[in-house]
């Protein structure tokens, strides 16, 4: 499986209340988990720096990888950005 990294950043329109951000969260998880079944999420961090979160998954299908990045951006109302990760050691390997 292919390791991807996608980074995430609010727009001020996501939400008002903090508290709200929470069932932002739930409802974007709920559309991911429903429609990108080839989608593992892997980890997930809330950032202080230019993204808010960064998301850990991996998949077979890049196709699959792109809808959910969507989802994030549509539902979560976020700018994404996304990337291929290689495990450190594999990419020593190959050079």
């Amino acid at each position: 499986m292919a390791t991807y990294i996608i980074l995430s950043r609010f727009s001020s329109e996501a939400f008002t209340d903090p508290n709200e951000f929470k069932q932002l969260a739930a409802t974007v998880s709920e559309k991911i988990k429903s429609e990108c079944p080839g989608v593992t999420w892997k980890d997930s961090y809330a950032t202080m720096g230019r993204f808010d979160v960064i998301d850990i998954v991996e998949s077979d299908d890049v196709k699959q990888i792109e809808k959910a990045a969507m989802i994030i951006h549509g539902y979560g109302h976020s700018t994404t950005e996304t990337l291929v990760a290689t495990p450190w050691k594999e990419f020593l390997e190959m050079l």
